[in-house]
């Protein structure tokens, strides 16, 4: 069985992978699209200059630059030309996620801050269970819903937030409500946050990229002479690559990294409470009605919640979705406790 140790040092591995594909699968996409981008205009003197700067390179290396490698080579280096300003978007998103991206994720849901005369006894809970799991008191912040969730973020145990719904506050049990609080630990423990922080800020980065490009394209420098028609192909061409990373390759990173990292947390949060029972039947309670408005805009956000809080009911997000079924990880609850789990309706 593996041990709180194990996790962290899957989730740091897991992380330092994801610094690698994340930025990797995007530069791939960029340089096939742009390459493409190239062959379809078929303008063999833009090709040329672009490769121009690069000669003495191509002779080094003994490079010849013909009618059929042309376009290629031209789409290579115009991606090439990008490096610095890549380079510097990577250092940018690494440093924002580190330091910021918690306050990025609670701004964007409109949380604020819990003091401990607020609400003392949800206060005292999270005390608790922060104690049970040996972990340093997080922050605690409300977003103002009705509906059952909650999640953790920050960049270590020691810069750490419990987000609860108002919702999920009012609506469970004590006893249920530590299950859920002791699974954010959890992931506070298993260091899961850092993790969502750079999925979750990285995303959003790109997003941002993507935006940025099509208002270029399609609202500015709407004359039609040749060179600016040119410019526009290639922007188009890296802003489809980045609109195919954030809507199809990231989801599927996301989803890769999430599912198992539940797993845990449930696992790990009944050890804390030592109650896998009241953690199941909250869970219970939060399937029935986990939706929050607020998240329905902030789609990255999903896989840091216990439950998924958005309208999920097309079947292309169902195929996407960041969390196993609720009734699988109440059943492994169950069976933590002992219990005989028996089919429906039996």
């Amino acid at each position: 069985m593996k041990t709180v140790y194990d996790h962290i040092a899957a989730n740091n591995f897991k992380t330092f992978l994801l610094l690698l594909l994340f930025p990797l699968t995007l530069w791939v996409l960029t340089t096939v699209a742009v390459i493409i981008a190239f062959y379809l205009m078929g303008d063999a003197k833009l090709a040329a200059s672009t490769i121009a700067p690069y000669r003495d390179f191509l002779l080094n290396h003994d490079i010849a630059v013909t009618a059929g490698n042309i376009y290629l080579l031209a789409g290579i280096f115009f991606i090439v030309g990008y490096l610095p300003f890549v380079f510097g978007l990577g250092i940018t998103w690494m440093v924002v996620s580190y330091y910021m991206g918690d306050a990025m994720m609670l701004g964007s849901v409109y949380a604020r801050p819990l003091e401990k005369k607020d609400n003392p006894q949800v206060y005292r809970a999270v005390e608790n269970v922060a104690i049970a799991a040996g972990l340093p008191m997080p922050r605690v912040f409300i977003i103002d819903d009705e509906s059952l969730n909650a999640f953790a973020t920050g960049r270590d145990p020691t810069h750490a937030t419990v987000a609860l719904t108002d919702g999920i506050i009012k609506k469970l049990e004590p006893l249920e409500l530590e299950g859920v609080i002791a699974h954010e630990m959890a992931h506070i423990g298993n260091r899961d946050i850092r993790l969502n922080m750079l999925i979750i800020t990285g995303l959003g980065i790109f997003s941002l990229m993507a935006d940025i490009l099509r208002r270029s394209i399609f609202h500015h420098s709407s004359g039609s002479n040749r060179n600016q028609a040119q410019a526009k192909v290639l922007l188009f061409a890296v802003m489809l690559a980045l609109m195919v990373f954030n809507f199809v390759v990231a989801p599927l990173i996301r989803m890769a990294v999430s599912r198992s990292r539940e797993y845990a947390a449930d696992a790990s949060g009944a050890l804390i409470t030592r109650n896998p029972k009241a953690l199941a039947s909250a869970l219970q309670k939060i399937s029935g009605d986990a939706r929050v408005e607020v998240f329905d805009k902030q789609n990255t956000l999903a896989a840091a919640c216990i439950a998924d809080p958005r309208d999920t009911g097309s079947a292309f997000a169902g195929m996407l979705q960041t969390h196993p079924p609720v009734s699988i990880r109440i059943r492994r609850l169950l069976e933590m406790a002992g219990e005989e789990v028996r089919p429906a309706g039996r």
